[in-house]
């Protein structure tokens, strides 16, 4: 099958049921999107398909075929970090970082259906488990970001 990921087209040969997530680690060799908990709970693993968060531990790689994947490692154009990402730097989100991928590419989705969220929205769309407990930091830098694509 044929899986476009990041701007390139793959070709794979994997069973179709294989879950995505695996497809790009193992596959691919693409490392942002994280194994958490294997059931779509933890979001460590969210990558967008067409533009919208998807859980890839628990999404057929057959039902991407044909699709416009994105992980982290595209989310950056021509070697600038997306807004977002360099929000999250400015405001020192991370702690241990493991599901920082995953909160990104959420962020990026939400701020594409609302670029002036409020914390209501944000808390709504982040639903990505943290560990560490970044939220706050993580809504700040949502917040900034926002700013910031309103002013580019």
């Amino acid at each position: 099958m044929k899986l476009n990921v990041n701007g390139q087209t793959h070709q794979l040969d994997v069973e179709p049921e294989m879950p995505l997530l695996w497809a790009l680690r193992d596959e691919l060799d693409i490392k942002g999107p994280k194994y958490g908990c294997g059931i779509a709970q933890c979001g460590a693993c969210t990558v967008l398909l067409n533009g919208e968060p998807v859980r890839s531990c628990s999404y057929p790689v057959s039902s991407a075929a044909g699709q416009q994947v994105v992980s982290i490692e595209g989310l950056a154009s021509k070697g600038k970090l997306h807004a977002v990402q360099q929000a999250w730097i400015d405001h020192q989100v991370p702690q241990c970082g493991y599901c920082q991928g995953g909160q990104m590419l959420a962020a990026v989705a939400l701020l594409k259906k609302k670029p002036k969220p409020t914390d209501e929205d944000i808390d709504a769309a982040m639903t990505n488990i943290c560990r560490c407990g970044t939220y706050a930091r993580m809504r700040t830098a949502i917040h900034a970001a926002a700013r910031q694509a309103a002013h580019a």
